[in-house]
């Protein structure tokens, strides 16, 4: 279960991982998510490669 009840479309959307952390990254900034917590994903999601990222997305929100 995601951390946060936040629904995000990443299937069809640019695969570029810096891309798909932006855009959790502003999905978790918009749904009223602190700074510091968003700065955290962003800290985790970059800390391996690009399974990694995705996993780590799929920690923190609903992936569609």
């Amino acid at each position: 279960m995601p951390k946060h009840d936040i629904k995000v479309k990443l299937i069809g959307t640019d695969g570029n991982a810096f891309s798909l952390i932006g855009k959790v990254g502003n999905a978790l900034k918009k749904a009223g998510v602190p700074s510091e917590e968003v700065s955290k994903f962003t800290k985790e999601a970059m800390e391996g490669d690009y399974n990694h990222l995705l996993r780590v997305a799929m920690e923190w929100v609903h992936v569609k």
